[in-house]
């Protein structure tokens, strides 16, 4: 196993075309959200650039704008490494995603039509049948659809933009507890779209404020049966 941590052919090689700077960032990016590349692991610029087929310059680049935005650790004279989140780091991220799902699933329940639901409706499903499969990174790109399709519900353009803001943190953090989460997740989602459905304001955001806030929970409590995958 390579100290970079990723299998060989795990990592697709990047394509030349567009500016790879930035491809390179976002690959990275991606690697730390879903943790194929785990908080604290040693990143190696010279195995990084091999799985990525690039040079060492822009995986370098990537690597000081992944640290001033809080994803990456550079320590002198020792490299990069992931950032290990401490719980204070989570506990606010999360509440603020409280605060933001909550609201936007108000606005879901006053201004959703038949459509915007029967898309909540096969998400839902989806997201289920991952569970049942034991995908987890399906279960986690799903879990971060649903919560989007709420959001562009709600219809209000800032908070959608301010919700974009914490998106990749929040995958991160919900990533070693998808498991857990697991059946009762998808259960409080059905939940939810009932009170959309209603168009029950009220209920609906306190569906989301107690969903949200069971994740959170979850997160901080757990404990050895933690996966980090």
């Amino acid at each position: 196993m390579l100290s970079a941590g990723l299998p060989q052919g795990s990592v697709p090689k990047l394509e030349r075309p567009g500016p790879l700077r930035e491809r390179v960032y976002e690959a990275l990016l991606e690697l730390i959200t879903v943790r194929q590349l785990r908080p604290g692991q040693h990143l190696v610029e010279s195995e990084l650039a091999g799985h990525l087929g690039v040079s060492r310059q822009p995986v370098r680049e990537a690597l000081q704008r992944l640290n001033t935005e809080g994803w990456v650790d550079l320590r002198p004279a020792q490299g990069a490494f992931v950032h290990e989140p401490t719980e204070a780091e989570a506990d606010q991220l999360l509440s603020v995603r409280t605060l933001l799902e909550a609201e936007a699933a108000r606005l879901a329940a006053a201004n959703s039509g038949s459509a915007g639901i029967a898309a909540l409706e096969a998400l839902c499903a989806k997201g289920e049948q991952s569970v049942a499969d034991d995908d987890v990174d399906l279960t986690v790109a799903t879990n971060a659809a649903f919560h989007a399709k709420v959001m562009e519900l709600a219809g209000n353009v800032v908070l959608a933009e301010l919700a974009a803001q914490v998106d990749r943190r929040v995958r991160w953090y919900y990533t070693p507890v998808a498991r857990q989460r697991g059946k009762q997740s998808w259960i409080e989602h059905r939940a939810l779209i009932a009170a959309i459905s209603a168009r029950d304001e009220r209920a609906a955001t306190e569906v989301m404020r107690s969903h949200t806030e069971q994740t959170r929970t979850t997160y901080h409590h757990r404990g050895d049966t933690r996966s980090d995958t």
